[in-house]
């Protein structure tokens, strides 16, 4: 399928989730993340879930992250809408978040990180393939950004639904995952 087939398909699939149904798929999320092979590292990026958009929120994966990692460090990202790219933006329990114009929580200050500093990147998506391709909302914000992290940066996804077989139109400038985290299984890539 195409990313924009797939756009519009893992949208209504999201959106016809009741929240009981979603705290349970994340609730499942989070105990096959703690099943994945890795040290947690100290220096996480994650977001702030849409909510309008019915989005899986990580923060049940940052506090286990920092229950098994204490020294974890938290960015988030923030839109520079004049460049079209991400800024990478450490927080913490004092930091004041604003909705942006695509209506997703930012922090408001924080101390700017380069993005060679960041270890994982909980990456949003739509939807993924069993090669690791992702569809996000179609901007390329995050792929963009991923560029300019290590190349041993580690990318996962986490996904309510499970792998499409291939989707079709990916591109050079598509950064693929590493890990995708869903109800069922862990994909590595």
């Amino acid at each position: 399928m195409k990313k924009d087939q797939l756009r519009t398909k893992y949208k209504e699939k999201r959106m016809a989730l009741t929240a009981s149904s979603r705290n349970r798929l994340e609730d499942l999320l989070l105990i096959q993340f703690q099943k994945l092979d890795i040290e947690i590292p100290a220096m996480i990026m994650t977001y702030a879930p849409i909510a309008k958009f019915n989005e899986f929120d990580p923060q049940l994966i940052t506090d286990y992250c920092f229950f098994k990692n204490p020294q974890q460090t938290l960015f988030y990202p923030v839109l520079q809408a004049e460049t079209n790219t991400l800024q990478s933006v450490v927080v913490n329990d004092n930091t004041v978040f604003s909705t942006n114009q695509f209506g997703i929580d930012e922090p408001v200050d924080g101390l700017d990180m380069f993005p060679q500093e960041i270890d994982l990147v909980i990456v949003p998506l739509l939807a993924f393939d069993e090669k690791g391709n992702r569809v996000g909302y179609g901007k390329g914000y995050y792929d963009r950004f991923l560029k300019t992290c290590r190349k041993d940066v580690l990318k996962i996804g986490f996904s309510f639904f499970e792998a499409e077989k291939k989707i079709t139109d990916t591109d050079t400038h598509d950064v693929k995952l590493n890990y995708c985290v869903t109800p069922e299984k862990i994909y590595e890539f």
